[in-house]
């Protein structure tokens, strides 16, 4: 029988936890149904074409594991097709972490949050780096960024879920609250000019 697709987050360790805290029968259920969603929806491409901020874990061969924050302009993560995602890797820190963990051991992880609609999902897959394909790089470099590319990272998706909401803090992006607020200016700049109109006819 094939395995289900949930089993890359829930290992023996991870379902015997679950036995002892009473919650293996509900993610049973889940595994009865193939476990997680192993392709990108519609729903959940047009998600990630949404974020600009992701959060990217690998290991080491040693498993000693690692993340690195990933960002860009909205859209900088490319759904290329239901099983694959890919972005350019903008030169950074000159670290090299995640590019050194990936030579050695492709397993990665993706963690995408949207704190406004307090929405997290968790990407398992495999990542590979491309360093020989300029057209690809462009193909996914974001037009006008001003950032270098120095290669692309194509993530092939094994499965994926969508946690519940709790204990997420709702916030909102400073670009969005500061055109909020340029709205609210003009509206009350707009107001004082009225409410100073009708005084001078008033008077």
């Amino acid at each position: 029988m094939q395995r289900p697709s949930s089993d890359v987050a829930f290992t023996p360790s991870v379902k015997a936890v679950q036995a002892r805290r009473g919650s293996r029968a509900a993610y049973a259920r889940v595994e009865s149904r193939g476990g997680f969603a192993t392709e990108l929806d519609d729903e959940l491409a047009r998600f990630v074409a949404e974020r600009d901020s992701a959060y990217l874990a690998t290991a080491s061969a040693a498993g000693q594991p690692y993340v690195q924050h990933r960002g860009g302009p909205k859209g900088f993560l490319h759904v290329l097709d239901p099983r694959t995602l890919a972005w350019a890797d903008f030169r950074g820190n000159r670290q090299y972490v995640t590019t050194g963990n990936l030579a050695e051991n492709d397993r990665a992880f993706l963690f995408l949050m949207d704190y406004e609609t307090r929405t997290r999902v968790k990407i398992w897959g495999r990542a590979r780096v491309v360093e020989d394909d300029p057209a690809l790089v462009a193909r996914l470099m974001p037009e006008g960024y001003r950032a270098t590319p120095e290669q692309a990272i194509v993530f092939a998706v094994e499965a994926w879920d969508v946690n519940c909401p709790q204990h997420i803090p709702r916030k909102l992006d400073a670009v969005e609250v500061e055109a909020a607020l340029a709205r609210l200016r003009e509206r009350v700049a707009a107001l004082e000019a009225e409410n100073a109109r009708l005084r001078a006819a008033a008077g």
